[in-house]
């Protein structure tokens, strides 16, 4: 694929290296270009040795093969990062000052825009309307991460990591020309991921085995879409993904609560997480001594079902709700029984244990719908699994 990585002139384009090394290690052609003040932080020689292509600014070199015009025409996907306040707004305005912004001009692929700047700057309402106009075209601008910006600031506006910013492209990509639709444009989605922590003492827990790479795909692949994605983690230790917010939470209670709050306003809620079932009906503030005689029955006392509590408050009219169920037998039948039970819109439901489901990078399911349909996944990458989640939610939501 044709890979055009543009890059603004912000502090984070030293981040956009290792994006460079991610797109050019896995086959694809990159061409880099950089904007002129851009290269105040990172040289053209140092893209053109990592590139293996001249990346010049100008778009007065190679003048005879219109070159703003050809880059723009055969480019598969443009990903500008960093995307500074000043280039969003001159793409947003039309304006071909230099090579990359002439290039998005021609461009008919799409296009992701990874922001990095101040978080006053991002939250400014020129920032924001530029953003809106740039999404109303079709144009896949990704929410920044939260975290250290330059000097000793921290918020929103941060790059996101390049190994997130990678993973997207990737998704994007493997949709081909479906990619240049959207087609969760200007929905907003709530995805929980994890498995969910019920503390016995300062030292101990119950927990299960989950790793959160299913519920950080689905979000990944939500934001590749175009949709506003708000993601609750509980006890995960992947890198944020590019373009969603992360609300981290340890136990069902904390879960339930985040959840709750952003199903509010969401048009899809997907409860991927490992949520426990128990609790310990009482913590112990010190930590649980081993002594000469049999210790004490833990009691246990039950959490909230909060894929059931979804399905009966449902916040909003036509809200899709997503459930997962993890098996280790009779999966199907399992599967059903929970899709009744719950009344969600659509169930995924998969064998969990040796080596299956929890902690790998593939999956395979079964997603039951509420009109008695199945689709089945065989095994492979967990992006897929959730592309097939995200194909049928978006079908629904139609």
């Amino acid at each position: 694929m044709r890979i055009i990585l543009g890059v603004g002139a912000g502090i984070a384009a030293y981040k956009a290296c290792e994006l460079l090394r991610l797109l050019t290690e896995s086959g694809h052609d990159i061409r880099v270009v950089p904007t002129p003040d851009s290269l105040r932080f990172v040289g053209e020689a140092t893209w053109a040795a990592l590139s293996g292509q001249p990346a010049g600014p100008s778009a007065w070199d190679e003048v005879h093969e219109v070159r703003h015009v050809r880059l723009g025409q055969q480019a598969d996907l443009i990903i500008v990062a960093p995307a500074t306040a000043n280039l969003l707004a001159r793409a947003a305005a039309g304006m071909s000052a230099d090579l990359l912004t002439a290039i998005l001009l021609t461009a008919r692929c799409p296009v992701i825009f990874a922001p990095a700047m101040h978080t006053e700057m991002w939250e400014h309402p020129a920032t924001q309307a530029n953003v809106a106009i740039l999404r109303g075209r079709g144009g896949l601008v990704l929410e920044p991460a939260v975290g250290r910006l330059t000097g000793a600031d921290s918020g929103s506006g941060r790059l996101s990591e390049p190994a997130e910013l990678f993973a997207v492209a990737l998704r994007v990509l493997a949709r081909g020309t479906a990619g240049l639709a959207a087609d969760l444009a200007g929905r907003r989605v709530v995805v929980s991921a994890g498995g969910t922590r019920e503390e016995l003492d300062p030292v101990r827990f119950l927990g299960n085995w989950s790793s959160g790479r299913q519920g950080y795909a689905l979000a990944r692949a939500a934001a590749a879409r175009g949709a506003e994605v708000t993601l609750v983690a509980a006890n995960t230790e992947l890198d944020d993904p590019a373009g969603a917010r992360v609300v981290r939470v340890t136990s069902a209670l904390q879960l339930r609560e985040a959840v709750l709050a952003a199903a509010a306003g969401a048009d899809a809620a997907v409860m991927a997480a490992a949520v426990a079932d128990y609790r310990p009906a009482v913590r112990s503030d010190g930590k649980i001594k081993k002594t000469a005689t049999a210790p004490e029955p833990i009691r246990l006392v039950e959490n909230p079902d909060i894929l059931r509590e979804l399905v009966t408050t449902r916040p909003r009219p036509g809200q899709v709700i997503v459930g997962f169920g993890a098996e280790t037998a009779d999966v199907l039948a399992a599967g059903q029984a929970k899709l009744a039970a719950k009344g969600c819109d659509l169930l995924v439901v998969n064998q969990v244990g040796n080596g299956k489901a929890f902690g790998t990078s593939d999956n395979e399911a079964v997603v039951l719908a509420a009109d008695g349909s199945q689709t089945r996944v065989p095994r492979g990458p967990k992006e897929a699994l959730a592309d097939v989640v995200w194909d049928l939610v978006a079908a629904l939501l139609k």
